[in-house]
């Protein structure tokens, strides 16, 4: 569904993607993990079109996302830290995403429920807890029933409850068949929803790998030992 082929890209002197190659398919949940840093943030801008590669390319279902900017539609985006105006209610918000996106299809308002954001729609933005502009920011990103979900360390500031009723939602979307990528410091959640992990360092693709196949080459079944012994035997 996605696939990036050969994408490098520099900011001054410093090389932040260098020559990475990855293939992303319907129906996998994807960790993009890496020290800071080492280019995720600067992929996914990529995948996102936010950020043009100086080489190599991105396709979407087969298209070259710079010729076709639609694909934007069927991605669904969680940023690590949401920025949104002070003054607008969160019923406001959800209000003009609506109207931006002019969505034909079923929403899916699960976490808006969940969350109980119905019954605060009329807090402004600048009251709210960075808990709970995290869950605004959650339930933004699947608010569309997107196919692809980016989820930028979708977890940070959110309490446990609120941490086990995303999780629930990424795996019930998981089977759906839909393509997540998630990125997070605390590998310990991922454990129950990857499927597969890509490790970046520098700018540079370390490896992919399925979880299975990573847990066989470590002989670790937690994703932050086997991480931690894949690292480990790289300084060695």
């Amino acid at each position: 569904m996605i696939i990036a082929t050969n994408v490098s890209k520099r900011f001054s002197k410093l090389q932040v993607l260098d020559n990475i190659s990855l293939a992303c398919n319907v129906g996998e949940c994807i960790s993009l993990i890496g020290p800071n840093g080492s280019g995720k943030t600067t992929l996914i801008k990529c995948i996102l079109g936010m950020v043009m590669p100086d080489s190599g390319f991105i396709t979407f279902n087969g298209k070259n996302i710079l010729h076709d900017w639609n694909f934007r539609s069927q991605i669904g985006y969680m940023p690590q830290i949401g920025r949104y105006p002070d003054n607008m209610t969160i019923g406001n918000l959800l209000s003009m995403m609506k109207d931006i996106r002019n969505h034909h299809g079923e929403l899916d308002e699960d976490l808006v429920f969940a969350f109980e954001l119905n019954s605060m729609l009329q807090k402004k933005m600048r009251t709210l807890s960075g808990g709970t502009r995290q869950k605004v920011s959650a339930a933004l990103a699947f608010l569309f029933n997107p196919n692809v979900l980016i989820l930028d360390e979708p977890t940070a500031g959110l309490d446990p409850v609120a941490t086990e009723i995303l999780k629930e939602k990424i795996i019930k979307e998981k089977q759906k068949g839909k393509l997540i990528f998630i990125t997070s410091h605390v590998l310990s959640e991922l454990d129950d929803l990857v499927t597969q992990v890509v490790f970046m360092q520098e700018g540079k693709l370390v490896f992919h790998k399925s979880i299975e196949d990573l847990r066989e080459y470590t002989g670790e079944l937690k994703l932050n030992k086997a991480i931690a012994k894949i690292m480990v035997k790289q300084t060695v």
